[in-house]
């Protein structure tokens, strides 16, 4: 997703390049994993990914709406969609990272449960850690 790498470069203070922050795209394909989009006719306007290690908790990574669409609950059905992808998986938990300035991100992310952890990765974009348990 051009427009998703293109946002955040634009936003975070030193740019963005997806292949700094520790994901390779084949974990983001079953059975490592899901990578959702969400399309508006034949417009792709929001992405999200579940990555799944056994033993550990499942990660969302790539969570991005685009700013034509902000507002309209993409971003939640994404996240619900993604949680339930993890729970079917076995995940017993979720976490994720994020940048300071995803304030959208982090306040969604706050809605839906998530509370801030310690830093649990090395990713150089990210300033904000969340985990959630799921039921």
């Amino acid at each position: 997703m051009r427009a998703y790498a293109r946002e955040l470069a634009g936003r975070f203070d030193a740019g963005f390049d997806p292949a700094g922050s520790g994901v390779e795209d084949n974990e983001l394909v079953p059975p490592a994993g899901l990578f959702l989009v969400a399309t508006v006719s034949t417009e792709a306007v929001g992405c999200g990914a579940v990555r799944l290690k056994a033993g550990e908790p499942a990660e969302i990574k790539r969570l991005w709406v685009s700013d034509t669409v902000r507002g309209l609950g993409v971003g939640r059905r994404l996240l619900d969609e993604l949680e339930r992808h993890a729970a079917v998986a076995g995940a017993g938990s979720v976490r994720l990272d994020t940048n300071r300035s995803l304030t959208e991100a982090m306040r969604l992310y706050r809605s839906a449960g998530y509370r801030e952890i310690p830093r649990y990765n090395t990713n150089p974009y990210a300033h904000h850690w969340f985990a959630k348990p799921l039921t």
